[in-house]
């Protein structure tokens, strides 16, 4: 199951509003089928899996991270109905659909039709890994990370609005793969107006990765940007899963206001910078007390000279 969470990884930030699978199929010991969501969320990583092992998957097991879809849609049948013809002898699958169409749906049918089926193995990790997918059907809206590369003491540009760069290039370039992994990207006007961002991915064999862009501002779009007036306009975002916010601190602070930031990436350069634009303005923070046991630390790394830090939401 761990191979297969790994397959549906490669597909991160492409398949929206489609999760992002992964599939095996094994038999006698050995990998006959492979496959991950394709680009657009079509054909699902079943499908993509059953073919490469074509009559091999009678008898095999199949091992799959979310619940085969039970629905049928234009674009392709349900993966139940494909794998119910394709007689595996046993299904493992890692995560229950959260969509209504499917929930539990694909389970039975597959039971129904005398294949042995397990759920939960490695649930939580396969969750982890389709997160935006899980977080667009329990609350409506995309997950979002929210970027900040700051100084030591917190500072993202000198007074004069100088920024770059304040990371170095192994920290930008984990920003890059980040954006490669998200389906949209979204900068404040201010952000927009002083630094004219392109937002693209500038990893090589990557560049075709990425993802649409965003500018939250109240005043007049942007040709070929997607406009919100509001954070909360994400709930209205269609086919976003991931939702990647790099700036500024206007932006970030409204963001957090708001309560609409589920995971946080802190690039922080061994620098200083005194008195410079700090990372965030007003967030509606009360009283101290409120920002205790919000978020947890869910990884550290080195990244050249930098250091990032990964925080996750506690709700």
């Amino acid at each position: 199951m761990a191979a297969a969470i790994a397959l549906g990884d490669r597909g991160r930030g492409r398949t929206a509003p489609n999760p992002n699978v992964g599939c095996l199929i094994v038999k006698d010991g050995a990998v006959v089928g492979r496959g991950w969501t394709a680009d657009g969320g079509r054909p699902h990583a079943e499908a993509i899996a059953l073919d490469e092992a074509a009559g091999a998957a009678a008898g095999a097991t199949v091992y799959v991270t979310l619940e085969p879809c039970a629905h049928q849609s234009p674009r392709g049948p349900a993966c139940a109905d494909l794998l119910a013809a394709a007689a595996p002898a046993r299904v493992v699958i890692a995560a229950r659909d959260p969509d209504p169409r499917t929930d539990g749906r694909g389970e039975a049918r597959l039971s129904d039709a005398g294949i042995a089926v397990e759920t939960g193995l490695c649930a939580a990790e396969a969750e982890a890994g389709m997160v935006g997918f899980f977080t667009r059907m329990r609350l409506g809206r995309p997950y979002v990370t929210l970027k900040l590369a700051m100084s030591i003491d917190g500072r993202i540009a000198l007074p004069s609005g100088e920024s770059r760069w304040i990371t170095g290039e192994e920290a930008r370039a984990h920003a890059h793969l980040e954006r490669a992994r998200s389906d949209m990207i979204l900068v404040g006007r201010g952000t927009h107006r002083a630094d004219s961002p392109r937002l693209g991915v500038r990893l090589p064999g990557l560049e075709q990765y990425s993802p649409r862009r965003a500018l939250l501002t109240r005043g007049a779009g942007v040709d070929g940007w997607e406009r919100l007036t509001d954070p909360r306009d994400v709930h209205g975002l269609s086919g976003v899963n991931e939702l990647l916010v790099e700036g500024g601190a206007e932006t970030a602070s409204a963001f957090l206001a708001a309560d609409l930031v589920d995971r946080l990436l802190v690039y922080r350069a061994p620098i200083l910078i005194g008195d410079g634009k700090a990372a965030l303005t007003d967030i509606g923070l009360g009283a101290l007390a409120g920002a205790h046991d919000r978020w947890r630390l869910s990884d550290t790394r080195q990244l050249g000279i930098d250091t990032l830090q990964v925080y996750e939401r506690i709700r």
